[in-house]
């Protein structure tokens, strides 16, 4: 009998949660919730839930709540979500003392039962977290990437979709840079059916999309209250986790390490990769006109000041 990929998700709160359940529905394989002792019991109960879900819709995916890492021993991917979420007001900056403690936790779970697993990040400040745990679990470029462009970009072409009352499937893009104020969403490569973006909404509009964009989560926070997005960054992990586990080479906008392309050497960004068995196969540079490299160098910038305030 082949043997069932399995996924470990670190942290089960709302994006953990939604992972184990998108996992199952897509049949990509076993999932341990891992989480704290302090909150093991509502980490059980939700993988217990899901469990009972897949009786209804006749799934094999089982599911697993644990505060022992060592359930996670052996695991295809890991999504790291772990961490502190965005409160009204706060930056991403504001969340890098609190959250590098326990990337720094995470580490040495990784290097100890997960050494050889595909790692994405979710946890914020994206690009800082992904440059951290990369250096403490001493991971292969190829093997850990930043859940972050996959986000953006949604959210980009939603904003499109909606300005445009079109379908979303028909609305192409892409998002570049550091998960912050500071992305770039080139409006220049968007299009809709075919047809080029900047040609179908006027200037104005665009760059009100663009901000919208890149407050996207902000907005968010401050609708939720007292936490941030879950539903879609999580649908953006799997897609990540599902392309390198089925080996489907999508080319997806993720943080990954760049060894000179964009002029940048040594830090994760994020730029459009292919994913697939190999993890991340491809970086892909795209040939940028004058203001849309300095919007980048910008983004990247504020990446490298959050990286810096690490102090790794």
């Amino acid at each position: 009998m082949a043997r069932r990929n399995k996924i470990a998700v670190v942290g089960a709160g709302n994006i953990g949660g939604n992972i184990g359940l998108l996992c199952a529905e897509r049949r990509l394989g076993d999932v341990v919730l891992y989480d704290i002792e302090r909150v093991l019991g509502p980490t059980r109960g939700k993988a217990l839930d899901i469990n009972q879900l897949t009786a209804v819709r006749g799934l094999d995916s089982r599911l697993i709540g644990t505060s022992d890492f060592a359930d996670a021993a052996g695991a295809d991917v890991v999504i790291v979500t772990a961490g502190v979420p965005r409160k009204p007001g706060m930056s991403r900056e504001d969340l890098v003392e609190v959250n590098l403690a326990i990337i720094r936790d995470v580490a040495e779970k990784v290097k100890t039962y997960t050494p050889d697993a595909f790692v994405i990040v979710i946890s914020n400040p994206l690009d800082a977290m992904v440059y951290a745990l990369h250096k403490l679990a001493g991971l292969a470029d190829n093997m850990i990437c930043g859940m972050a462009g996959v986000l953006d970009t949604s959210r980009f072409r939603f904003f499109v979709a909606e300005a445009l009352d079109v379908s979303i499937e028909d609305v192409h893009a892409i998002v570049l840079g550091g998960h912050g104020d500071d992305m770039v969403p080139l409006t220049r490569l968007c299009s809709v059916g075919g047809v080029p973006l900047e040609s179908l909404l006027p200037r104005d509009q665009l760059d009100a999309i663009v901000e919208r964009t890149r407050k996207g989560g902000g907005e968010l926070v401050q609708l939720y209250g007292t936490g941030s997005a879950y539903f879609a960054p999580a649908e953006a992990a799997v897609a990540m986790a599902e392309s390198y586990l089925l080996d489907r080479k999508r080319v997806l906008p993720v943080a990954a390490r760049l060894s000179g392309q964009y002029g940048i050497d040594g830090y994760f960004f994020g730029v459009p990769a292919r994913i697939g068995a190999g993890g991340v196969e491809k970086v892909y540079e795209i040939e940028l006109l004058p203001h849309e490299k300095a919007m980048l160098d910008k983004s990247f910038a504020s990446v490298r000041s959050v990286v810096a305030a690490c102090k790794l």
